[in-house]
């Protein structure tokens, strides 16, 4: 069973600079956890721990209940799949991936069945006698992926593979990388700044910020249930919209939200006591719809843009500079820069937060 454990992992650099403060984690044997977080949260820093790449300074790591901290690169069973491809360019693709196997004493038909195989996984064996100049991108990181796969390792790290492709490429290579993890089935980590990369090849997303994990979960758990502003905000483009709110009378189940000058939103529920005295009503773009001013929060709009498929609303609330967005169907008609509107939001799709920024349990 290859579960990996980090048990108060941290990493000090020079003495005083901390950029991992002290992480817990169980990664399951198989799963395929992102790391994502702004730059300089961490995240490539504690892969290239896991790695042997970077030294800890405290707690442990563990993978298969062995703990790793002491042992070299070479002997912790990982294999790392970098942003640049890192080919040898006078290698052919197939001595790219059978290098590592040549140089630990494995014989020519070993050699050349591995190879063959990794080849056949990632669909590369017609590429198998050319040089790295003569791939293009993807075709390239294929290779730098299929180099780890030949070591047989216990399991993979990935640092932003997908970061140096064209769009329509990471596509192509979410797709591939979804199948490969399907077919071998080994642990995988993954670290990007890409939601779209996470919330699709997931398992679980752990968001990262200075140097700690703000949450961890399934992909849609975090986006539907984040647990503070930060998640809420991190997750989703457009980003959730935050509303700061007094809270006002309640009637039977439902309390008063006031936003200013902007109206007042009907809550579905009760806070918690004591009853905090400002709390921030978050309302995903998708969930919210246009209506008359008189009918919702009154709002002016400052920018329509056309998506295709949909259109992204950004508009000012009345009273105040908090700007909000919406999502809506490309088929909405009738909206312009400087129209006064109404914003309708679904509260029963919203979440509360205190002024820390903290997800309130709201009853009913």
């Amino acid at each position: 069973m290859t579960t990996l454990t980090l048990r108060g992992v941290r990493k000090t650099f020079d003495g005083r600079v901390e950029v991992i403060r002290g992480i817990d984690m169980d990664i399951a044997d198989g799963e395929f956890l992102v790391f994502i977080g702004p730059s300089g949260c961490g995240k490539t820093t504690l892969l290239r721990m896991i790695a042997g790449l970077e030294h800890i300074t405290g707690g442990d790591i563990s993978i298969g209940g062995e703990r790793i901290n002491d042992v070299p690169p070479s002997k912790r069973g990982v294999a790392m799949v970098f942003q640049s491809y890192a080919l040898y360019p006078h290698m052919t693709v197939a001595e790219n991936l059978g290098f590592a196997l040549k140089l630990a004493g494995q014989s020519r038909q070993e050699v050349k069945a591995a190879v063959g195989r990794a080849a056949e996984i990632l669909q590369i064996t017609p590429l198998l006698d050319r040089k790295p100049k003569e791939l293009s991108g993807g075709q390239r990181q294929r290779v730098a992926i299929g180099r780890t796969i030949v070591r047989k390792p216990r399991v993979f790290l990935f640092d932003e593979p997908l970061s140096n492709l064209d769009a329509s490429l990471r596509v192509q290579m979410r797709i591939e990388l979804s199948k490969l993890h399907a077919e071998i089935g080994n642990t995988m980590i993954y670290v990007t700044h890409d939601q779209v990369e996470a919330m699709t090849l997931g398992d679980r997303i752990a968001i990262f910020n200075a140097g700690k994990i703000e949450q961890i979960g399934p992909p849609m758990e975090l986006y539907e249930q984040p647990g503070n502003q930060f998640v809420a905000g991190f997750l989703g483009s457009p980003r959730m919209n935050f509303i700061a709110c007094t809270p006002g009378g309640a009637t039977g189940d439902t309390l008063q939200l006031v936003a200013g000058e902007a109206g007042t939103v009907s809550w579905p529920g009760k806070l918690p006591t004591p009853a905090p005295s400002e709390v921030v009503l978050g309302i995903r773009p998708e969930h919210m719809t246009v209506t008359r001013v008189e009918q919702g929060l009154a709002a002016r709009i400052d920018l329509v843009e056309h998506l295709g498929d949909t259109l992204i609303v950004h508009a000012t609330l009345r009273g105040s500079d908090n700007t909000v967005s919406l999502r809506l169907p490309a088929d909405h008609e009738g909206l312009s820069a400087g129209l006064d509107i109404g914003l309708s939001p679904q509260t029963e799709r919203a979440r509360l937060f205190d002024g820390d920024g903290q997800a309130l349990a709201v009853g009913s």
